[in-house]
């Protein structure tokens, strides 16, 4: 089947190379000409495990190519992904000003084709995350260019791709979500997706639509309610990781996700919930569960430099490690990443910061002058006067503590990740603080 994906950041490049890599035709279009360039290389400009080789593979294949001319992309494919970016506004709305800009220039291609004659049915899928209505505004957009409703069908087809393991969670989904307003283009959907033997559930438009903010609300719900249970722990004295393992053999419940921690982070989560908080608003209907999710999520690294500043007093002039930078392993995203709340707050108390995280970025770096930077964990750790956990890279689980002390001013370790067991590393000789234990 011959694409185009319209966008070629996280859920584009992805979705694009995982396409083409099942056999399509994939023309993956960005205004960005320097990130057409990278890609073309067969460089990809974020870390995801396993995506450089895709991406290099599959053009080198040529059934992924790259693009800049979307006039041609869109004439050319039968289906179009529209994957742009739709950030959170200052109010917590998603921002769907890249979204109706693609939408108005594939209008503009598809009426100029229309004079042309040579039109084809066209399958237009938001696969952005969008507010419910979005597809309305697709195909409103659509029809205002004098493009027939029986030429184009507009669907909402949302992705679940988990950072760090994005491939393996497009080849082997839970689910297919198809919010489709017509068998034809819930049928050319399906058979797109059927190499990959998933369960496709078809839908309305504005139920798939609703469906992506629900899951990640829900998900999001599911971090806050385990922190809040870890924040009682500690004032009870039972320990949360105990709690949330019998927790979470209840079928009803389940294990995942139930992390105690300084919160959630990353380009999802965050404003996801926000934009369903807003939505919900807009209808005259007070969210109050989701309103609670924010403020717990919020108070958690908050709470994690209370106990920093408990164990260490004044901050001035005390060197802290820390370990971690992206918002969750396997990434070197850093948006929304609760490890920059807590840098932030230690760096106001004159703290210095060495940080160490496996996947940072040059830019990032750049970016973050504030911070020294180490290579490795034992040169991040080297004279520190604590240690703090706030990213769980599996390198770091395996730290030699006998080591480590030998290298350490002081011997405390913040586990924001509750990544240790308490008892190991106070027999190590350190002292340990985590999250609810």
């Amino acid at each position: 089947m011959k694409l185009a994906v319209i966008g070629t950041g996280y859920v584009g490049l992805v979705t694009g190379a995982c396409f083409a890599n099942l056999g399509n035709d994939v023309i993956c279009v960005d205004k960005d000409l320097k990130r057409l360039e990278t890609l073309s290389k067969g460089d990809v400009p974020f870390y995801e495990p396993g995506l450089p080789e895709l991406v290099s593979k599959n053009h080198k294949a040529k059934r992924l190519v790259f693009s800049h001319d979307i006039s041609s992309a869109v004439l050319n494919s039968e289906v179009i992904f529209i994957a742009v970016g739709t950030p959170p506004k200052s109010n917590g709305q998603a921002d769907i000003s890249a979204v109706i800009s693609v939408a108005q220039s594939i209008a503009k291609t598809l009426k100029s084709k229309k004079k042309n004659k040579s039109g084809k049915f066209k399958v237009i899928v938001n696969k952005s995350t969008v507010p419910v209505g979005m597809g309305d505004i697709v195909t409103k957009i659509l029809i205002e260019n004098k493009i027939s409703e029986k030429d184009f069908s507009v669907v909402s087809n949302p992705e679940f791709l988990r950072e760090g393991s994005a491939i393996s969670d497009f080849m082997n989904p839970d689910r297919i979500v198809v919010g489709a307003s017509n068998n034809r283009a819930f049928n050319l959907i399906t058979e797109l997706y059927r190499p990959l033997n998933a369960h496709v559930i078809f839908t309305s438009v504005k139920s798939a639509e609703l469906i992506k903010y629900a899951s990640n609300a829900f998900l999001a719900t599911k971090i806050s309610f385990i922190n809040e249970i870890a924040n009682i722990c500690e004032r009870v004295g039972s320990d949360v990781l105990e709690v949330a393992n019998a927790m979470g053999l209840d079928k009803r419940i389940g294990r995942q996700f139930l992390n105690a921690g300084i919160g959630y982070g990353g380009s999802c989560f965050p404003k996801d919930v926000l934009a369903l908080m807003h939505l919900a608003r807009e209808q005259g209907y007070d969210p109050q569960i989701l309103s609670s999710v924010t403020e717990v999520n919020d108070f958690q690294s908050d709470a994690f430099v209370g106990k920093i500043l408990k164990e260490l007093k004044n901050l001035r002039g005390k060197r802290i490690s820390v370990l971690g930078l992206s918002f969750k392993p396997d990434t070197d995203d850093l948006r929304e990443a609760p490890s920059l709340k807590v840098i932030n707050s230690l760096l106001k108390k004159g703290a210095q910061i060495t940080v160490y995280d496996p996947a940072v970025s040059s830019n990032s770096k750049k970016e973050l002058k504030e911070l020294s930077f180490a290579d490795g964990v034992y040169e991040a750790i080297d004279g520190a006067d604590a240690i703090i956990v706030v990213t769980e890279w599996a390198e770091f689980k395996e730290i030699d503590f006998d080591r480590a002390k030998k290298l350490v001013k002081g011997r405390i370790i913040f586990d924001g990740r509750n990544i240790y067991d308490p008892k190991r590393v106070r027999e190590s000789g350190f002292k340990y603080i985590g999250v609810g234990r």
